[in-house]
């Protein structure tokens, strides 16, 4: 139901974008592959995992640019376009420049989700394996603990102790149980990395 939903707004965005095209520079061909650019490369065969929160917070941005920001922008622009002398007009050189913005970030989100693939991470809750969303606790051979939370490459926040799952921490530790030695290759050399625990999100969280 929500699939049908989601093709429908953007089509509806696609339509008020062609309807907008007086009001806005076209964009260069590869203004879409300088956002998707700024992240890792989804490994070849792979899908581009992702938790159900990290899913819905992309969602609702889309929607939100979509039914709200961008309809708001639009309005702006044509009042602005109104007053004259469009050069010097500030409001409407705005306008146009965050109306490429949002386009650009609306046509970025509608890729990522069409290719994303929720996974739950509690149905793992309770298992000493490391899977997708699974914080896990290590010490490196220096005898330095650490805590990383295995993530969508759209979601994890390196801020908040969260790697995506395809970083060389993740790729080393997947699959690996508690009491597992694995080894991570580093610009320095090879790391030898013991997982301490595993944890996952439980249902009530």
């Amino acid at each position: 139901m929500f699939w049908g939903f989601f093709v429908c707004a953007c089509a509806l965005w696609c339509e008020d974008q062609c309807m907008s095209k007086a009001f806005t520079k076209e964009s260069d061909a590869g203004d879409d592959d300088d956002e998707l650019g700024a992240l890792p490369p989804i490994p070849a065969g792979s899908k581009n995992y992702i938790t159900p929160q990290g899913y819905q917070r992309l969602r609702d941005e889309l929607f939100a640019l979509i039914d709200t920001e961008r309809p708001q922008i639009v309005d702006i622009v044509h009042w602005a376009a109104s007053n004259g002398d469009r050069s010097e007009n500030g409001d409407y050189l705005y306008g146009k420049k965050r109306l490429r913005e949002i386009d650009r970030r609306i046509r970025f989100l509608t890729k990522r989700l069409e290719i994303a693939e929720v996974v739950d991470p509690t149905v793992h809750a309770g298992s000493e394996q490391v899977f997708f969303g699974a914080t896990v606790t290590y010490a490196e051979d220096d005898g330095e603990e650490r805590s990383v939370t295995i993530m969508g490459i759209d979601e994890a926040n390196s801020a908040q102790g969260e790697v995506s799952w395809i970083s060389p921490v993740a790729r080393a530790l997947l699959k690996a149980r508690v009491g597992d030695e694995v080894t991570l290759q580093t610009p320095g050399g090879v790391r030898l990395l013991e997982v301490l625990e595993v944890r996952y999100p439980d249902t009530n969280t």
